[in-house]
């Protein structure tokens, strides 16, 4: 297979990766670029197995009926709610295998002549160090997300220097990759300390803050296997890697902004409850319940009405539920949109994905600034399972944990209706004024079964 060819079947692959991230960007047209970017990815495949050959092509078909049924089984089975912890596992199985294929590559006795260059060993220990950090940090946040382990943060004295000293560990060990590239003790050294560094990195990070992980771990493994593309000089690898990388570091940006914090204060940072939170002195004799009757009556006089879904939404699978309260609203005259905030949810573009699942238009899904533009018009806010994301302390209390994150203003509403299980607080474990704000209501009951029977009591109405 000659090399024109191949690498204009690589050039077809890359543009095609970039249409499918363009076509990703909406969801009209997403299945295109989903489809597109896989169709990408299959040119790729076939055209690097027939000119490298590397193993028998038993093996390789016996890897992707093993792999493909695997992958299949869990598409099937995976409940939405656990898909931040799936995204979780598939940057980190990314990375770990980045690390494996640098690592084989190195270790093939026809490889080290080739990798004896410099570049190609820089690469390899690069590889080795981000893939190792990406997995075992990948794995650390499918523990929090699926609660394995607990999802606060983990600290411990010392804690910063013990991992500047294991980044200086893994980067020397790197080195040492370089200069003896025949002794595989060196790379397998970097690895197990760049591991111990992904740990250690990710422990210490709260759930609040693990949709800016899941997007960070997601640029890492780009990364990884960019590098991976240099040891094996493979040029498809290293675009669509530093495809993956980029796109993972500018969506980290954007979540960053959204929460108004900066991406060491994420890294190094505990978001968590603040000494002044009083829970009694916020709630005590200003919480008012209500019921799905009530909320009814609210909307024979009603002309707008904002949703802002939350996890809770996630947890209840209530979409479908909250897809037929809005036509039944809709079909009553009501305009119903919805607000959709940066980080609500477990993973970038979390409620967006559950919506869409349930087959509420796109158009309806409006941005946080939209939505806080029109808010005061909006004469009901019904918010289902949000909480750190409709906190208004975030603007009220500069000492809070969230102080300067900016919310979906549903206070200014002339009513808000709040659905939750409890008075818990959220992932920034703190206390929510708005729970006894004066124009809200408390509707106590799981997402699904409190949007069954608001249904039910519209009818009725």
């Amino acid at each position: 297979m000659s090399a024109t060819f191949i690498n204009l079947a690589y050039l077809l692959a890359s543009v095609l990766f970039i249409f499918g991230l363009k076509g990703l960007t909406h969801p009209r047209t997403a299945v295109r670029g989903n489809l597109m970017g896989a169709l990408g990815m299959l040119i790729a495949v076939l055209v690097t197995l027939f000119n490298k050959q590397i193993i028998s092509f038993e093996l390789i078909i016996a890897g992707i009926v093993v792999g493909g049924a695997i992958g299949m089984v869990l598409a099937i089975r995976i409940q939405m709610t656990a898909m931040p912890q799936l995204v979780a596992l598939f940057n980190g199985f990314g990375g770990g295998a980045s690390a494996l294929v640098a690592g084989a590559a190195l270790a093939e006795s026809g490889a080290i002549g080739a990798a004896s260059m410099t570049q190609m060993l820089i690469a390899t220990a690069a590889s080795g160090i981000i893939g190792a950090v990406t997995f075992w940090g990948s794995l650390v946040a499918f523990g929090k997300l699926q609660e394995v382990i607990t999802s606060g943060a983990v600290l411990f004295p010392g804690q910063k220097a013990i991992n500047i000293l294991l980044a200086a560990t893994a980067i020397f060990f790197g080195v040492m990759v370089i200069l003896n590239p025949d002794v595989m003790l060196w790379y397998w050294l970097t690895v197990a300390a760049a591991s111990l560094l992904g740990i250690l990195l990710v422990i210490p990070i709260g759930g609040a803050d693990m949709p800016v992980v899941i997007s960070l771990l997601n640029s890492y493994s780009g990364l990884a296997a960019a590098a991976t593309g240099f040891v094996l000089g493979n040029n498809v690898l290293i675009i669509s890697g530093s495809l993956v990388g980029a796109s993972g570091l500018i969506l980290t940006n954007i979540m960053c902004k959204a929460m108004n914090r900066s991406l060491t204060n994420v890294l190094f940072g505990v978001l968590g409850p603040s000494e002044d939170s009083a829970v009694d002195d916020i709630y005590e004799g200003r919480i008012k319940s209500t019921s799905a009757d009530e909320i009814a009556m609210l909307f024979d006089t009603a002309r707008r009405v904002t949703i802002v879904p939350g996890y809770g939404m996630a947890v209840s699978q209530a979409q479908h539920a909250v897809r037929d309260l809005t036509n039944l609203l809709e079909s009553r005259g009501i305009t119903v949109e919805f607000g959709i905030h940066p980080v609500a949810g477990r993973m970038p573009g979390h409620m967006n994905v559950l919506l869409a699942e349930a087959n509420i238009p796109y158009e309806k899904l409006k941005e946080m600034d939209e939505v806080n533009s029109n808010i005061e018009q909006t004469d009901v806010a019904l918010v289902i399972g949000a909480n750190d994301v409709v906190n208004p302390v975030a603007k009220t209390d500069p000492k809070s944990p969230i102080a300067g994150m900016p919310i979906i203003d549903v206070d200014k509403a002339r009513t808000t209706v709040v659905i939750k299980r409890s008075l818990s607080p959220g992932f920034a474990g703190i206390p929510n004024p708005l729970f006894a704000a004066d124009n809200t209501l408390m509707f106590f009951s799981d997402g699904k079964k409190a949007f069954t029977d608001l249904v039910a009591a519209v009818k009725e109405s």
